[in-house]
């Protein structure tokens, strides 16, 4: 509401302020939980505190019980082998997304999010080539900038391509997706000003998504996350009238009712009272990196939690996946609960003890005699740990810690052939390579 800024105190009461009676206005990026807490614990001891009060809200029993959220996960013996990619005079400053460009071979686009470029990178041999593709805006610091990448399917032909860029500015904090156009070779950007295609309003600076793919349908698909604040208390994520904590899917080759973009007509809310026709499916909490199997064409999410776990879906159409009212299996909150609503539980969940901030990958497809054929391959940014799991009618077979990254894990990407990189946010690329270990 930009007539008024919302606060919410320890009681959880919000309250709003009218904006005109504000006198001044300023973003941070510092957390209002007071500084060094942390301090007389040692990192294992934290560790264990975090551990403890987890047991506490979901014993260890509870969480057994759960086939899709086992104690203990095995770790491969033979691992798979991490290659850096770039040389370190090559580095990137903070990437936060890797993926190969239509039309240009085995050329990777690497964006930056705090500086707002897009590179392209090649490396033949020895030989390396780092060009700039755009350059959107001065740079900003924390999670702001550009956050999300999408190269048409067609880029090749209409050298379209999309970008989400987050930013946070007196008390508003919108993320808005745009349309690009690239130069004739597809090199760079062509210099033609970007397209807003929708804006979406958020309400502080956390979980605002940002994952962008475009689907096996032609469709864009677009990942928001619930904008916080933490436990999401507002509901964003059960309520259909708001964009915030969904996943939507929207036709940017065509425009109606006044917007650059069309609403598929098979869109499960295209005819429900009070609810946006642009969503596919609600319940997410920050679906910040997703991706479509190749062969099977199901919607795969990396749904980042909030205190306790982490979760892996397979997204379909109008399903509910719970959040605020779970979090992984565990029930979180009733404060936005509807009896007799279905709410869909993850493939898979896991605790702080392997990681707090869940990194959607990608099914290899690549060579159908690797063991991890048909594995899904994803990771945790805070452990940097990369898992493999297979699954039966979104039901976990098998899950296991298939290699630690030297780097934060921060965006999942493939080549031409399937192959599986990914990006490092402390600067580098890497090539997962699954030959050197077996899935098993």
């Amino acid at each position: 509401n930009e007539q008024s800024v919302g606060l919410m105190g320890s009681d959880g009461k919000l309250i709003r302020i009218k904006t005109a009676d504000i006198d001044r206005q300023k973003t941070t990026d510092v957390s209002l939980m007071p500084e060094g807490l942390e301090g007389a614990l040692t990192q294992q001891q934290f560790a264990d505190l975090i551990a403890y009060l987890a047991s506490l809200k979901a014993p260890q029993s509870t969480a057994a019980a759960e086939h899709g959220m086992p104690a203990e996960i095995p770790v491969l013996k033979t691992p798979a082998a991490i290659v850096q990619l770039n040389s370190a005079g090559n580095a990137f400053k903070h990437p936060c997304w890797i993926g190969t460009v239509p039309g240009l071979g085995d050329t990777f686009a690497v964006v930056e999010h705090e500086t707002g470029t897009i590179w392209l990178y090649q490396k033949n041999g020895s030989t390396e080539t780092k060009t700039k593709f755009l350059q959107t805006s001065h740079a900003v610091s924390g999670t702001r900038g550009l956050v999300g990448l999408a190269f048409h399917p067609k880029f090749a032909e209409n050298r379209k391509y999309y970008v989400v860029r987050h930013t946070a500015d007196g008390g508003h904090f919108p993320s808005t997706l745009y349309e690009g156009i690239a130069a004739a070779d597809l090199k760079a950007d062509s210099g033609q000003p970007l397209k807003e295609i929708i804006r979406f309003q958020g309400v502080t600076n956390s979980n605002h998504g940002g994952g962008l793919a475009f689907g096996p349908d032609g469709y864009l698909y677009v990942g928001m996350g619930d904008s916080g604040p933490g436990g999401d208390p507002e509901g964003h994520s059960q309520n259909l009238a708001v964009l915030l904590g969904k996943m939507l899917r929207l036709d940017v080759d065509h425009a109606e009712a006044g917007k650059p973009y069309a609403i598929p007509a098979d869109n499960p809310f295209v005819n429900k009272p009070g609810a946006r026709p642009e969503i596919w499916a609600y319940g997410l909490r920050e679906p910040w990196r997703f991706s479509f199997d190749s062969l099977t064409h199901d919607l795969w999410v990396g749904d980042v939690g909030q205190d306790l776990y982490e979760e892996v879906d397979i997204v379909r159409k109008g399903e509910n996946y719970g959040w605020n009212v779970m979090e992984g299996f565990e029930r979180f909150s009733n404060r936005h609960r509807r009896d007799g609503e279905t709410l869909v539980p993850p493939i898979f969940s896991w605790t702080r003890k392997y990681g707090q901030a869940s990194m959607g990958g990608f099914v290899y497809r690549a060579n159908p005699k690797s063991s991890f054929y048909g594995a899904y391959i994803f990771g945790d940014y805070q452990k940097k740990l990369i898992f493999a799991l297979t699954q039966k009618d979104r039901v976990l077979e098998k899950v296991r810690i298939i290699a630690k990254s030297p780097e934060s894990v921060v965006s999942f990407g493939q080549d031409a052939n399937g192959e599986i990189y990914f990006a490092g946010y402390e600067g580098n690329i890497y090539k997962l390579d699954l030959e050197a270990g077996k899935f098993e």
